[in-house]
């Protein structure tokens, strides 16, 4: 929709060091605070905003075409948006696309999300880099007036994401099945009705694409909360257990979880684990994780199999990493990425137990990394 060259913003994004970015909001009226990051992606924005491991923080999306193919339920990652707001460089046109059910903006406002548009995106994006993830109040009032004394302060007085445990924050309430394997054309998502394993998925804030791969590579599903114990996980007598992606301090959710995936690995099952799973798995087996200046974000990361030297385009999302310098003996580093050299993934050199940083089910190659899932299934068929 055209605006006016002088009207008024309806939208304010302020950081903590007192930068204020002015523009027009849709999506929900309100104000959040958060940690601010960038994502290259150039599609998938629903699927990122509904993506758990984006909670805590405002997603800036350098592609400027956002809201372009509308929204609809099949995209959803989880029943809601999770990332807190959205900031964007050109406002969302009317959608074009078969699937569309939705405008992005309508869909915003109704699960309550705030967003901005018209930004300088390049900018605030090269800020990031350079300086790191910022704190930041996001703000939309259609009246255009905005306390921005206040909105610094807000974002001055943002905690960040290290030592928050957000996974207890986003993870399911009680267990359940879970049989719907990948989409295809043309009936959408088949179930699963001949799985050959038994999977128990522990949810640090599972993506819902990530349960149909493994439903899709054989597996029976059963999803648990991120609390649940190794007595608790061992009691589904499970032939592999997973460790779903997630957001937050992975160091703070490991206080539960360490214990649990220490108990699990005595019992020498096959293990796999996806981003925070990937973090949780490190540290569980001796290692450190560390903050990242502005974690990796998008669907264009190139990652090396070190074990076949084979390159992968892959998506991400962390801001925190293993590090690979405190691997202990016995756990080797599979995979790094080729923009900065961080792990992006690990295994045991005895055992099927290994993890990776990057989505293999997000599909950015398109099919680069499902391997991982299969690897995963063989590992429980020997």
């Amino acid at each position: 929709m055209p605006h006016a060259p002088d009207a008024r913003p309806t939208a304010c994004l302020a950081l903590a060091d007192g930068s204020l970015f002015y523009g027009r909001g849709f999506g929900a009226e309100g104000e959040v605070a958060a940690e601010l990051c960038f994502n290259t992606a150039m599609t998938g924005y629903q699927e990122i905003m509904t993506d758990p491991s984006y909670a805590g923080q405002v997603v800036t999306f350098t592609f400027p075409h956002i809201g372009n193919v509308g929204v609809n339920p099949d995209d959803d990652e989880t029943a809601d948006p999770v990332a807190e707001g959205m900031v964007v460089k050109w406002d969302p046109t009317e959608p074009s696309n078969w699937r569309s059910t939705e405008r992005l903006g309508e869909w915003l406002a109704r699960r309550g999300r705030v967003a901005i548009g018209g930004v300088d995106t390049r900018r605030l994006t090269r800020a990031i880099r350079q300086q790191g993830a910022p704190h930041v109040a996001l703000a939309h009032r259609a009246d255009g007036k905005f306390d921005t004394a206040a909105l610094v302060a807000k974002a001055r007085a943002f905690a960040g994401l290290e030592g928050m445990d957000l996974a207890k924050q986003v993870t399911c309430a009680q267990s359940y099945r879970w049989d719907e394997m990948r989409w295809a054309w043309p009936d959408g998502f088949p179930r699963q009705t001949q799985a050959r394993h038994k999977v128990v998925a522990i949810d640090y804030g599972a993506k819902r694409n990530i349960l149909r791969c493994l439903a899709s590579a054989g597996c029976e599903v059963t999803v648990m909360p991120a609390t649940a114990t190794a007595e608790d996980v061992l009691a589904q007598s499970p032939d592999g257990v997973f460790l779903s992606n997630g957001p937050g301090d992975p160091a703070a959710t490991g206080e539960y979880a360490v214990p649990m995936i220490r108990g699990v690995l005595e019992k020498n099952l096959p293990l796999f684990g996806i981003c925070l799973g990937h973090q949780m798995l490190g540290l569980a087996l001796g290692a450190r994780t560390i903050k990242m200046n502005h974690g990796h974000h998008g669907a264009n990361h190139p990652v090396k199999d070190l074990t076949t030297g084979k390159v992968e385009i892959t998506s991400m999302n962390h801001g925190f990493a293993v590090d690979s310098q405190t691997l202990p003996e016995g756990v080797v580093q599979s995979h790094v990425s080729l923009f900065d050299g961080s792990n992006c993934g690990i295994r045991m050199a005895d055992r099927p137990v290994f993890s990776v940083q990057h989505h293999p089910e997000a599909s950015p190659g398109p099919q680069d990394s499902f391997y991982l899932f299969e690897r995963f299934a063989a590992s429980m068929d020997r």
